[in-house]
């Protein structure tokens, strides 16, 4: 699905077509602090000593006021408690094509910033013997914008408020200043791995708070200087 954004400050708007969404795990201390609840494998309450990655593939991205659709295959499988997450994150377009970048160089690679929504099926998440792939990577299942905010319009990306609700409750509420690996670090890392291309995008992980949505669900994912990105949520 095509997805085009506003772009701030400017009478265009912006295609979000990424060649590869890399999204980042347990980046703030406070969610690594409720990994229990989650009850994924892999989360411990250990501080990661390098950036954890996984990727969500392009087929999850939606855009603002687009429905997240839980499909109904997942009725299938007989879990006590079918279990789909909100995850409030900032994203990180990437504006050309890059590697191995220096930390000290890297936010001369940021095209722009938006809101993301992680959404993530933790049954396939903590089932799946491959890992996450599957779980972050339905339909639908990653919510972008609601708008793109150029890297020069957005201030200090790492000091931002970045919060969600879900139908109007505040649920998730920090700053990207929480963040354990700071933006230069993750692309850093990330380029020391992967080639970025001109939109790529870089999920750069959530605070505490997470937690389920269901048929009937509305969520708001606010970053400070970006706006608000809202979702409805409807079963299949």
């Amino acid at each position: 699905m095509m997805v085009t954004l506003p772009v701030f400050g400017k009478k265009e708007v912006y295609v979000v077509n990424p060649s590869k969404i890399i999204a980042l795990g347990l980046n703030y201390r406070d969610h690594i602090a409720e990994s229990h609840s989650v009850r994924v494998r892999g989360f411990t309450d250990e501080v990661p000593r390098e950036p954890i990655l996984f990727p969500k593939t392009p087929n999850v991205l939606i855009g603002h006021e687009e429905p997240i659709i839980i499909p109904k295959f997942l009725k299938t499988y007989g879990f006590e408690e079918i279990r789909n997450d909100y995850e409030a994150e900032l994203a990180i377009v990437i504006g050309d094509r890059c590697k191995n970048v220096q930390e000290d160089q890297a936010m001369q690679h940021v095209l722009g910033y938006t809101c993301m929504n992680d959404v993530s099926q933790r049954n396939l998440q903590t089932g799946d013997r491959s890992g996450w792939f599957r779980g972050k990577s339905l339909d639908t299942f990653g919510p972008i914008g609601p708008r793109l905010v150029p890297a020069e319009a957005i201030g200090d990306a790492q000091n931002l408020n970045i919060r969600c609700r879900l139908n109007g409750r505040t649920v998730q509420d920090s700053n990207t200043r929480h963040m354990i690996f700071p933006i230069p670090r993750i692309i850093a890392f990330i380029s020391m791995n992967f080639t970025l291309m001109p939109g790529d995008i870089i999920a750069t992980g959530t605070p505490s708070g997470v937690g389920p949505i269901k048929h009937g669900d509305a969520v708001e994912i606010e970053i400070e200087g970006i706006g608000i990105l809202r979702n409805p949520v409807v079963e299949e």
